[in-house]
């Protein structure tokens, strides 16, 4: 599997936020994140022009 990165600027309160939930649940953040695009609904259109 071929990754990406992804940047993402959050304020402390959330960063943090994300940093305790991940320790209470024993998970990483990345996880968590995977975890959440994979619960998003599929797009409904088909011709969507990665770049």
């Amino acid at each position: 599997m071929k990754t990406k990165r992804l940047n993402v600027r959050l304020t402390d309160r959330r960063y943090y936020k994300l940093v305790l939930l991940s320790a209470e649940l024993d998970r990483t953040i990345s996880s968590m994140i995977d975890e959440w695009i994979d619960s998003l609904p599929e797009p409904q259109k088909e011709n969507i022009t990665v770049g």
